[in-house]
Order: structure tokens, then C-alpha cells, then sequence
């Protein structure tokens, strides 16, 4: 398998690492080690370069596999064998936009959840913007204005941002740990990874955030749905 040096440092734009095996059907190698995030939880995979021997060949995406995480080149770029050594290169700007979109998320969702109680139904980012369905009942222009104003402030507190790998038991003892309707954590998964946003929010999450709430930028409501009786979707952009 893979090891997931994002876990860790969401900040690392470039890693050495070798090939553990060539899969011809995706175009894909999947590594030792990678940078690259695969996507999930809402989250974009990432995209880069691969250097290989000197030349650069473009990934189009990074996508969990069953033996790895699969990093797919272009069309008809060469397959490296196994055992040859690589750089990964992460397209940094578009990791860093989605750095500061996830964070802005659970910003939003701590926000919510502190204020009104309300459990997320669903969610989806891209670079800079993304949206979120929340428990409620009815919203209003008033009520979203009155959400933008509050994670704006969160922003502006300069919040830090922490993570941590627990193991599961600990891990399940924190309150309200998981902050989706749907617990979608696996039970064979034994140790968890949790992001917190200090004094706001702290909740298992697998992507990649900025190490502080400072960084997201200022955070706009741009619109909002009723997706159902007690489902209220809102979007966000970042500035």
C-alpha cells in the first residue's frame, strides 16, 4: 500500500518516491510514497507531474486502488518498470485553493454545527468553492447572512489548525467526532485521522487543510436551496 505523506504535511509539493507497480489498464503507477491526494470526502484529487529519468510526465488524477493509491498519467505517456525511483511535483496552486476550500468547509461546518446544532447531509469543493447540505428546516436570506457574518469571524480569529492519527477506540471517545448524518468511517480502519480547528470544531477528516484559519481568505455565501424538507444546501466561494 501506499503511504499517505499528506496526512501529515498537506504543505509537501514535492517528494521522492519509487514505483511499486504499473497498471496498463489506468496508465497509472502506484507508489511507495505520494504527496498526491486521491480524493474523497468531498475533497478533488490532486493533479502534477511525475519525473521520471529526467522528463516529466503530466498526472491527470490521483485515485485509491486496491493495492495503492494509482496515479494516472496522460495518454500515452510510458510506464515506468517497478524499483525505478521518481519525483512527484503537486500542481501546488491548485492544492493550495483547495487547501484553503476544505478548511473554509469546516469552518462553516463548525460554525453551523455550534450555533444551530445542524448535522451535515452532503458535501462538495473545488478549488476555491463548494457547497454544503445541512439539517434544516427552513433557511432564510437573513439566517445566511447572519452564517457568513460568523465564519468570517472565525476566519479572522486565526484559528490553528491541528491534526491528529488516534487510534479508533480514543479516537470514538471524542463528542460528536463525526459531524455527517451518516458515520461513513469503516469499522476495519483502526486508527483515525482527526482535523481540528482550535476552539471551533474537531472532527475525523482524511484531506488536506491550511495550518491556519488565516489563510482561507474571506469566505462569501453565494447562494442558497432547499434540497428537501430538512435539507438546506448552501455554496460558498473564497476571495
Amino acid at each position: 500500500m501506499t503511504e499517505a505523506l499528506y496526512h501529515l504535511d498537506s504543505y509537501l509539493k514535492e517528494f521522492t518516491a519509487k514505483v511499486l507497480k504499473t497498471d496498463i489498464e489506468n496508465n497509472a503507477v502506484i507508489l511507495n510514497r505520494t504527496a498526491f491526494f486521491p480524493g474523497g470526502g468531498g475533497q478533488v484529487a490532486d493533479q502534477g507531474f511525475l519525473r521520471i529519468n529526467g522528463t516529466e510526465y503530466a498526472v491527470t488524477r490521483a485515485k485509491n486502488g486496491p493495492d495503492g493509491i494509482l496515479h494516472i498519467l496522460e495518454a500515452n505517456s510510458p510506464l515506468p518498470e517497478a524499483g525505478v525511483e521518481i519525483i512527484g511535483i503537486l500542481d501546488w496552486e491548485r492544492r493550495y485553493q483547495v487547501m484553503r476550500t476544505h478548511t473554509a468547509m469546516h469552518i462553516l461546518c463548525g460554525t453551523i454545527f455550534r450555533d444551530y446544532g445542524a448535522q451535515v447531509t452532503g458535501g462538495d469543493m473545488e478549488p476555491l468553492k463548494g457547497r454544503m447540505d445541512f439539517e434544516f428546516e427552513s433557511m432564510t436570506a437573513d439566517l445566511v447572512s447572519i452564517i457568513e457574518n460568523a465564519v468570517n469571524k472565525e476566519v479572522e480569529a486565526a484559528r490553528d489548525v491541528r491534526v491528529q492519527i488516534l487510534p479508533r477506540d480514543e479516537a470514538f471517545k471524542i463528542p460528536d467526532l463525526i459531524r455527517t448524518k451518516i458515520n461513513l468511517l469503516p469499522p476495519h480502519i483502526s486508527e483515525i485521522r482527526t482535523v481540528e480547528i482550535v476552539g471551533l470544531d474537531l472532527q475525523a477528516d482524511g484531506g488536506t487543510h491550511v495550518r491556519n484559519t488565516s489563510e482561507v481568505g474571506r469566505m462569501r455565501v453565494v447562494d442558497y436551496k432547499s434540497k428537501g424538507k430538512i435539507n438546506k444546501r448552501i455554496y460558498i466561494e473564497l476571495d
